[in-house]
């Protein structure tokens, strides 16, 4: 996968790089004010930083679609280096509180880099992103606090996770309730009408239909919706794919105890009325089937793409550990 696309479509002014998991794509506005949307894994935040400033020079402020591990990783790292951080106001509360539910590290078991929002952002302000501006759109669903950003002389729509050319973002119907996936189909109702020319996701590619991927996400998310159980399974196997890729990998004797100490696997197993056990022998199981994960020398590993993180890079502090704001 290259740096840096050249997409025709996109202005001069745009800078975006595709980037495989476990990190979000890069959305670079050089410019008067020098933005990037999201900042990846915190295991690649020197790299992410380093690419953003040969590039931009300077960033003055980072917007986050939304507080997942694989979107606000590099935040503390260009923080200190001058940035600022942006983040929706339900985001940048909890942050603020330093609450120990933050980003849903430790929930999820993805570690975050302590950091701080600056700048608080609410449905419809406007920002300044280089040399244009761009309107903040509230789309909860994937987590509540998932914002958009629409750019409307170019028609540029940034959606976070809302949608891709092949998914739809998980939900998470215990801690977000049992609406969660409602919610989602409303936000994506809500930017498909924008009429977009250009959709850029934080994973996968720039979509070349915008209409068709909206068409496909809006049939993805209505399954979401009308089948709780399914979410549930969709919601577990992503994250538990994300796992093996920041991890390397995980000892297959290890991974059933490794997801019966997971907050996520025994709240995905009430809501399916099984037992953490049961359910994590069966999602280790059927991932293996569906090809998802792999097994090698004793090993399972995720097969999407992804690239390795070191072991060292994932000790950082869980939230409620954080230093204080």
């Amino acid at each position: 996968m290259s740096n840096d696309s050249s997409d025709e479509r996109l202005p001069d002014w745009v800078t975006w790089r595709p980037r495989p998991f476990p990190d979000a794509n890069l959305l670079l506005l050089p410019g008067r004010r020098p933005a990037l949307v999201d900042s990846g894994f915190t295991g690649h935040a020197a790299e992410t930083a380093a690419w953003a400033h040969a590039h931009a020079g300077r960033i003055a402020l980072v917007v986050n679609t939304h507080w997942h591990s694989d979107h606000v990783g590099g935040n503390a790292l260009l923080r200190a280096r001058g940035a600022g951080i942006a983040a929706s106001t339900p985001d940048a509360d909890a942050v603020a509180r330093r609450d120990p539910g933050c980003c849903g590290a430790e929930y999820l078991d993805q570690p975050v880099a302590p950091y701080t929002v600056d700048e608080p952002l609410h449905d419809g302000q406007v920002l300044r992103l280089g040399d244009a501006d761009w309107q903040v759109v509230s789309t909860p669903g994937h987590t509540p606090g998932h914002l958009s950003l629409w750019q409307p002389e170019e028609r540029l729509l940034a959606v976070g996770d809302a949608l891709s050319d092949y998914d739809v973002g998980w939900v998470n119907l215990a801690l977000d309730g049992p609406g969660a996936a409602a919610t989602a189909l409303a936000s994506l109702h809500r930017l498909a009408a924008l009429g977009s020319r250009v959709l850029l996701p934080a994973h996968g590619p720039v979509p070349a239909d915008p209409a068709a991927a909206f068409a496909t996400a809006l049939r993805r998310a209505r399954r979401l919706v009308d089948d709780p159980a399914g979410a549930v399974w969709y919601g577990a196997r992503r994250i538990f794919a994300f796992a093996l890729m920041i991890r390397g990998g995980v000892a297959a004797a290890e991974a059933e105890p490794y997801l019966h100490a997971r907050a996520w696997l025994t709240d995905s197993a009430r809501l399916l009325g099984r037992t953490p056990e049961a359910l994590a022998a069966e999602l280790v199981d059927s991932m293996l089937r569906s090809g998802a994960v792999v097994l090698r020398d004793g090993r399972l590993y995720a097969s999407a793409e992804h690239r390795p993180v070191t072991a060292e890079s994932l000790r950082v502090p869980f939230p409620r550990a954080w230093p204080s704001a």
